[in-house]
């Protein structure tokens, strides 16, 4: 099972074979509608062997392809472990499959490459956020969006404060206040300071915290995502002092983190960040507005597609559940479109938004009434 992230993304967006088998199907966690998910599965199956047939594949190459997804049929420990919706990628180079905390509709799509819209909705950047959990025991870097959340790795970045400071706090200028257990063995504490701790130990936090600082920046590169912190007040107000971080959100999560689990802190930083996402949402749909007409913005497709193509497009708008099917040649950027999916087609719209997410754009997925234009997509270009 392959987790959810921009990279993997932006590696099912490069993958062009030829023919690239896109399953998506609501899935179950619990109770008798479980027992339904596998035999849905199996039929898609069917399906995309017919499909793949009817595209031109010999039947044991297009048995082939579809093996890897057959074997887990037999899987029961993958049937028991799904969250609200599976989504499974198969060409003859990949084969990934995401439990996702999204009900899909059912669908199966057979094209020249992944059809990865349906995913936008938890990966966009109308939605993404990190956490940063801070506290003596450990340091826990969390990418969340609406719908997930992930623990993160810090690369290069003492795995606490008591590693870090080891040799220059004495035992004596902890204080604690005692907690649950997080572990055998283990209590939750939280250091909090005033007065009694010395200046060399409060420089040393310092250093730490520009530690795990330079290690966020250099894992977020320069990507506008922003950052919510959990900890007590007194090593937040010390982070707050290193960080360079230019989108560190001014509301906090107080208190022990050690106590709340991924699903916890998830929560209340969704409640801190959706203000954030609404106000940037309003902000760029009324840019589109304001370029409308002009050079700098287009919901024409054919305009669109090459433009994404080249790297252009600096924020795109996708109706979600909108679909507009045909062909596009990047050597002669020639845009073909037909009313239903011929042999070869493609959804444009999907395109057009992997290509903004790959050349560094931003993309929101939103409902069709809430497209800034009556059309599936909108598109501010970058000059």
């Amino acid at each position: 099972m392959n987790t959810l992230s921009r990279d993997e993304l932006n590696r099912l967006a490069e993958e062009q074979a030829g023919l690239c088998v896109s399953i998506f199907m609501p899935a179950h966690r619990v109770g008798p509608e479980t027992q339904q998910d596998p035999i849905r599965f199996r039929n898609l199956l069917r399906d995309a062997e017919e499909r793949l047939i009817a595209e031109g594949l010999r039947v044991p190459d297009a048995r082939k392809l579809l093996t890897p997804a057959q074997k887990l049929l037999a899987d029961g420990f993958f049937w028991r472990h799904l969250s609200d919706g599976l989504a499974i990628f198969l060409s003859p180079n990949v084969f990934r499959t995401y439990r996702l905390p999204l009900a899909f509709q059912e669908r199966l799509v057979i094209a020249p490459r992944f059809y990865v819209k349906p995913l936008l909705p938890l990966l966009c950047d109308d939605g993404r956020f990190y956490i940063l959990a801070l506290s003596q025991n450990a340091i826990r870097l969390l990418q969340g969006t609406h719908f997930s959340v992930s623990e993160v790795r810090l690369e290069h970045v003492p795995a606490n404060l008591a590693e870090a400071l080891r040799d220059e706090m004495p035992e004596k200028e902890l204080q604690f206040r005692s907690g649950a257990p997080v572990g055998a063995g283990q209590w939750s504490t939280i250091f909090y300071g005033g007065g009694d701790v010395s200046r060399e130990t409060k420089d040393g936090i310092l250093r730490y915290c520009h530690q795990i600082d330079q290690g966020l920046r250099e894992l977020i590169k320069e990507r506008p995502v922003p950052l919510v912190l959990a900890g007590v007040d007194y090593l937040l107000h010390i982070y707050r002092e290193a960080s360079r971080y230019p989108y560190l959100i001014e509301a906090e999560i107080i208190g022990n983190p050690d106590r709340l689990s991924p699903e916890d802190l998830h929560a209340r930083a969704w409640e801190i960040v959706q203000p954030y996402f609404q106000k940037q949402s309003a902000g760029a749909a009324a840019r589109f507005r304001q370029l409308a007409g002009s050079q700098r913005a287009s919901t024409y497709i054919r305009t669109v597609i090459p433009e994404a193509n080249r790297g252009r497009v600096e924020t795109l708008f996708v109706a979600a559940g909108s679909e507009l099917w045909g062909t596009f040649d990047p050597q002669t950027s020639r845009v073909a479109m037909h009313p239903t999916m011929q042999i070869g087609d493609e959804d444009l719209v999907n395109l057009a938004a992997t290509r903004t997410l790959l050349t560094g754009g931003t993309v929101y997925c939103v409902a069709p009434e809430s497209m800034p234009a009556d059309a599936p997509l909108a598109a501010v270009f970058r000059y």
